[in-house]
């Protein structure tokens, strides 16, 4: 790919004229930008070195994929329809995914795409081990702040907002990686959503003014009449879960198991690589978690709590944002219920609960790899190359 080629020419002379009647060489365009990200990926030092040595690889690259996502009827259609690359940063909470992707984001020019439920709700940044403004400045993130307290964020808005924004990285000549461990989100990114109905206020609301004069109890002993298997799954405190078993089943007449029985063809919207941070030794992650928790009380989680109930008068604690790990520890303590001791060892199981469901999904997903971040130093490089590798930077 030749800085004095003629490829340029023939692009401008194609816009200018604003038709396009010579699909031929387009196909001899695209050929020869494939031939040349492959030298891209692939260095050749007999052939390579020359044609690169006036421009630097990663200009090249960034006129390439602008060229694919922007213009693309000057790509093989084949090619175009080719899902965008990005690689999935995984791992259970405390594990080191925001630090390794900021590692990953000195050596590549990425932008991080977070799959954090808890991340999306504004002023709750102690309690979820929001990335701070520096970590922000120094590499764009996405998804962080997007919504009130007093709002939901679907798994079926995070599939549809990370895939436009893999795409508009990528037409920004940048790689998308995707971090976190919301493992539904992740579910449904690659293999599909259920054909669900989305929540209806007014059978949601009968639900809780039904809730509120029987109790949760009555709920899950209706649950486990109309859908056992679902019933038999949830554990009978978790009113979240019971309450949207409860609705789909009145909104379909199916119960919620029958639904996820069904199978839909599902092609994932994006090319995808997984790498997992997966701790061999359980008792260093608990450490880490303890840590962590200490470390959020003495920075005021306490006080962010209690500025989010003065900010959000109509906020509860059954809305989802309460319910993220911590907070709804913190709201109890903060309503009368057990001493502080008792609501810091209450919320550090409530962590290690997450983390045990997280890695629980883990080992059932088939990673292209896994790494141990408590085994020396070795990891973040091994992580940084198997970047460098899905997004063929060597």
């Amino acid at each position: 790919c030749r800085p004095a080629d003629r490829a340029p020419t023939k692009i401008g002379r194609t816009l200018r004229r604003g038709t396009f009647p010579e699909p031929v060489r387009a196909g001899k365009l695209a050929r020869r930008l494939n031939h040349c990200h492959a030298d891209i990926a692939r260095p050749n030092p007999s052939t390579s070195t020359g044609r690169l040595k006036s421009f630097p690889a990663f200009f090249i690259f960034s006129v390439i994929h602008f060229i694919r996502y922007n213009i693309p009827f000057l790509w093989p259609s084949e090619t175009f329809m080719h899902p965008p690359k990005a690689l999935a940063l995984l791992g259970p909470t405390a594990s080191g995914k925001t630090g390794l992707a900021l590692e990953i984001a000195a050596h590549l020019p990425v932008e991080i795409i977070s799959l954090d439920s808890a991340l999306v709700y504004r002023g709750m940044d102690i309690g979820t081990a929001k990335p701070g403004a520096a970590e922000r400045a120094a590499c764009p993130h996405h998804l962080i702040d997007i919504i009130s307290p007093l709002e939901a964020y679907s798994a079926a808005e995070f599939v549809a907002d990370c895939a436009r924004l893999a795409g508009e990285i990528h037409a920004r000549g940048r790689l998308p990686l995707i971090v976190g461990g919301t493992m539904m989100y992740f579910h449904a990114l690659t293999q599909g959503l259920n054909s669900l109905p989305e929540a209806d206020a007014a059978t949601r609301a009968a639900l809780q003014a039904e809730k509120a004069a029987h109790g949760l109890a009555h709920l899950y002993a209706r649950l486990q009449e109309i859908d056992p298997a679902t019933a038999a799954r949830l554990k009978p405190a978790d009113s979240q879960r019971i309450e949207r078993a409860l609705e789909v089943w009145q909104l379909t007449g199916r119960p919620l198991s029958a639904h996820f029985a069904e199978h839909t063809p599902h092609t994932a919207p994006l090319d995808l690589c997984t790498l997992a941070l997966i701790p061999a030794d359980r008792a260093q992650l608990h450490a880490q978690i303890a840590k962590r928790f200490h470390a959020m009380l003495a920075q005021g989680f306490l006080d962010e709590v209690q500025q989010l109930q003065a900010a959000y008068p109509a906020l509860s604690a059954d809305m989802p944002s309460m319910r993220c790990v911590g907070y709804r520890q913190a709201w109890d303590y903060l309503a009368g219920a057990g001493d502080y001791a008792d609501f810091t060892e209450k919320g550090i199981a409530a962590t290690r609960q997450l983390a045990k469901r997280q890695l629980t999904w883990l080992r059932k997903l088939p990673l292209a790899h896994s790494l141990d971040p408590y085994a020396g130093s070795d990891w973040v490089q091994t992580a940084i190359s198997l970047t460098k590798r899905h997004f063929m930077f060597e």
